[in-house]
C-alpha cells in the first residue's frame, strides 16, 4: 500500500481520496514511513511535523465522510521549504541565526495551504536565506540528490526538490528569487514554476531579496504544479507587492497543446560551456515542439551578458538591507559572552551567517554605501529595466521562449563550494527572468547517459502561467520521465 501510494501524483491521491479509495491518513502515513525509510540518506527535512500532519489528515478525512472537502487536494500531504513561517513550528531559513525561532503565526501561502486541507509533513532544508545553489550552505546539512546520492539537488529549494523527487511528499512549495525553484526542478527530474512576481503573496515568506522572491510550486508532473498554484496564487492586502489580479484557472486548458503557437528560442542561452548532453537534450526537445505543431522563432535578448553582475548587485543590496535585522536582540541565535551592544551585535551575526550570507551581506552593503551607490546599485536598476524591455520585445514576436533550465546537470557535491562564481553561474539562463519579474517554468526533459535529469526551462508574459504550464504539459504527455523510478 505505502509505495503504491507515494508513487501516485497529487491528482492520482486526491481522485483516490474523493472516491474514498484511500484515506489522507493512510497517504500521510505513507509518506512519514517513505521519509523514516530513505530521508536519512536524501536529508530532505529539516524537519517532520508528524503529530500535526496527521491531525491535518485527520480533519480532512473527517471531511470527506461529511461531503464537504474544503479543496481538490484536501488530504493531499505536501512539504514546505523553511523559508515559510509556520505558527508553532521552528522556522530557520536554514539559518543558525534564526535556530530556535518559532514563529506565532502562518506565512499567507501557507494558511491557503491549511485552508485547503493539504497536511504539512514538515520544513524542507534549503540554502542558507535562499542564497545558493547547491544547498551546500545550509547551516545544517547538504541534502543529496535522489538520482545520485554524491550531487547536489540544486539550490535553493533543494530540499524541496528532493523530498518530491524521493517520493517523500507528493508536492512543496519553494522560492526562487534567481532560479531557486527551477534549477533545482531541473536537477531532480521535477516540476517547478516560479509565478509571476506579485502573483503568489510573499507575506510571512522570510525575505532575501524583495524585489525578486517569489514562492512558487513544486511537483513530480505539470498538473499537480497548476493544482497547487491555484491553492496560493490569491491577492493579498498583507502583501504591498500582491498583484489584485484574479485567480488563474490553469488546468481548463491545460490539454490543449502547442499547435499554431510561436516558441521564441534566445540565442544568448545556447552559449558556450553549456554541457554537450544538456544541449543535446535540449535541441531534441525543440525538434519535438515542432513536431507538435508549435513554429521556432530565433530571437535575441541581447543584454542577457549583463545579467548575472546586475543580479547579484541587486540582490545582495536587498540582502543586505533585509538581514540587518538578525541582530541577536529580537530573536533567534544571541552571542553568549558579548560585553555591550556593539559586542553582541558583531558577534551574534558572526556566529548565526555562514559564509555565503556574509559575502552577500558584504558585497551588498558595499554596493549600497556612499560613493559607490550609483556606480553600482542605481547603475544595476538600469541595466533591469534593459533586460525586462529585452523580454517585451521578444514577447511582441512569440508566446513564449524555451531554454535549458541549466547549463549543466546535477554536479558533484563539493565541487564549486569554494568557487563562488563557478556556482552563480549555475543561475545564468534562469535569473533574468527574475528581474523581469516574469513567469517561468522548468519541465523534465530527458536523462543523460550517466543517469541524471536534464530541465527545459518556459518564460512567458507576466500573469500567463497557464500558457506555461499547457506547454508544458504538452511536451509531458509525449514522454514518461515522471513515471521512472527514482533509485534511492
Amino acid at each position: 500500500m505505502s509505495s503504491t501510494l507515494t508513487d501516485l501524483s497529487m491528482l492520482e491521491l486526491a481522485a483516490k481520496l474523493a472516491s474514498r479509495e484511500v484515506s489522507s491518513v493512510e497517504a500521510t502515513k505513507a509518506s512519514l514511513q517513505r521519509i523514516a525509510q530513505v530521508d536519512p540518506k536524501v536529508r530532505a527535512f529539516l524537519r517532520v511535523d508528524e503529530a500535526g500532519a496527521l491531525q491535518a489528515a485527520e480533519a480532512s478525512d473527517a471531511r470527506r465522510h461529511a461531503g464537504s472537502p474544503a479543496s481538490a487536494l484536501d488530504g493531499v500531504p505536501v512539504g514546505l521549504k523553511d523559508i515559510f513561517l509556520t505558527q508553532g513550528l521552528q522556522t530557520t531559513c536554514g539559518s543558525r541565526i534564526l535556530e530556535g525561532f518559532v514563529p506565532p503565526y502562518d506565512a499567507t501561502v501557507v494558511r491557503l495551504l491549511k485552508e485547503a486541507g493539504l497536511p504539512l509533513l514538515g520544513k524542507l532544508n534549503m540554502d542558507e536565506f535562499a542564497m545558493g545553489s547547491s544547498n551546500e550552505s545550509s547551516a545544517y546539512f547538504p541534502t543529496h540528490n535522489p538520482w545520485d546520492l554524491t550531487r547536489t539537488p540544486g539550490g535553493s529549494s533543494g530540499g524541496s526538490a528532493a523530498a518530491v523527487a524521493a517520493r517523500e511528499v507528493f508536492g512543496a512549495l519553494g522560492t526562487d528569487t534567481g532560479g531557486s525553484i527551477r534549477q533545482p526542478a531541473a536537477f531532480t527530474n521535477t516540476v517547478g514554476l516560479k509565478p509571476t512576481y506579485g502573483r503568489v503573496s510573499r507575506y510571512g515568506v522570510i525575505a532575501f531579496a524583495s524585489s525578486l522572491d517569489q514562492p512558487g510550486p513544486m511537483a513530480r508532473t505539470v498538473g499537480d504544479t497548476a493544482a497547487l498554484l491555484q491553492l496560493i496564487a490569491r491577492h493579498d492586502p498583507l502583501d504591498s507587492t500582491s498583484a489584485d489580479v484574479a485567480t488563474p484557472d490553469c488546468l481548463t486548458g491545460l490539454e490543449d497543446g502547442v499547435r499554431g503557437l510561436k516558441l521564441g528560442v534566445p540565442r544568448e542561452y545556447f552559449t558556450a560551456g553549456m554541457d554537450p548532453e544538456v544541449e543535446g537534450t535540449l535541441r531534441a526537445s525543440l525538434e519535438e515542439f515542432e513536431r507538435m505543431g508549435a513554429t521556432l522563432v530565433d530571437v535575441s535578448l541581447p543584454h542577457t551578458k549583463y545579467a548575472l553582475a546586475t543580479y547579484y548587485l541587486l540582490s545582495s543590496s536587498e540582502a543586505s538591507s533585509n538581514l540587518a535585522r538578525y541582530d541577536g536582540i529580537r530573536y533567534g541565535l544571541r552571542a553568549k559572552d558579548a560585553r555591550g551592544l556593539k559586542e553582541l551585535y558583531a558577534q551574534s551575526r558572526g556566529q548565526g551567517f555562514g559564509a555565503e550570507a556574509k559575502r552577500r551581506i558584504m558585497l551588498g552593503t558595499y554596493a549600497l554605501s556612499a560613493g559607490y551607490y550609483d556606480a553600482y546599485y542605481l547603475r544595476a536598476q538600469k541595466v533591469r529595466t534593459l533586460i525586462r524591455e529585452d523580454f517585451t520585445r521578444a514577447f511582441q514576436q512569440v508566446d513564449a521562449l524555451v531554454s535549458p533550465t541549466s547549463p549543466v546537470p546535477a554536479f558533484k557535491l563539493g565541487d564549486k563550494v569554494d568557487d563562488p562564481l563557478s556556482m552563480y553561474l549555475m543561475d545564468v539562463y534562469t535569473l533574468p527572468c527574475n528581474l523581469a519579474g516574469l513567469p517561468g517554468l522548468s519541465v523534465p526533459c530527458g536523462f543523460t547517459q550517466a543517469g541524471l535529469p536534464v530541465g527545459l526551462q518556459i518564460l512567458g508574459r507576466p500573469f500567463d502561467e497557464a500558457r506555461l504550464l499547457r506547454i508544458a504539459r504538452a511536451f509531458e504527455r509525449e514522454h514518461d520521465f515522471f513515471r521512472r523510478a527514482v533509485p534511492v
